[in-house]
């Protein structure tokens, strides 16, 4: 009879829907989020089709094996206030630091993940990039409005992401100023 009930519990707990919640994905490279876009790694045409979504695009450099990676996947973007923000504001494009497969960078030059990363001077993992709403046809780097280098505490990681998608930027006011002016008022 204990059998049967514990059968019975565990078979409606499979019928309760999940909450929503985002779960990382571990895969051979690493980490990664099962709403990522999956796309042609052609960083214009992802700019464009993310725009024509409302969505910013953020392209995220990562590494197998850094902690600080698997910390951000893990902890930071399956917290429910950060996950609900950034899901529908961006478009998150994941590129690998010691990567082989070709991307299209905004200028039209095709580069591997690695030789890409090299180009735009990225050195820590991770690294998140944001690219302005439309893009001017010149490497990323030279078009970036905000960068984060390394993993920044949760409250500064969706700050930053805010920062981003309210246009902190647009009058010339970096994050840590606009970042700030806001705990200010």
């Amino acid at each position: 009879m204990i059998r049967i009930a514990r059968r019975a519990l565990l078979a409606g707990l499979a019928c309760v829907p999940g909450t929503g919640r985002a779960t990382p994905v571990r895969t051979e490279n690493g980490w990664t989020q099962d709403w990522f876009h999956e796309g042609f790694l052609n960083l214009r045409e992802d700019l464009e089709e993310a725009a024509a979504d409302g969505q910013r695009l953020a392209i995220i450099f990562d590494q197998r094996g850094c902690p600080y990676c698997r910390e951000m996947h893990t902890d930071h973007l399956v917290q429910p206030e950060i996950e609900g923000f950034i899901r529908p504001r961006f478009r998150i494009v994941q590129l690998d630091l010691h990567g082989a497969r070709p991307v299209t960078d905004f200028d039209g030059t095709v580069l591997e993940e690695r030789a890409l990363a090299r180009r735009w001077r990225v050195t820590f993992t991770p690294t998140i990039i944001f690219l302005p709403e439309h893009a001017a046809q010149r490497m990323g780097r030279e078009i970036e409005v905000a960068r984060m280098h390394g993993l920044m505490p949760k409250p500064e990681f969706l700050a930053l992401f805010t920062y981003v998608a309210e246009r902190g930027y647009a009058d010339g006011t970096g994050f840590p100023a606009w970042r700030s002016r806001r705990q200010q008022g």
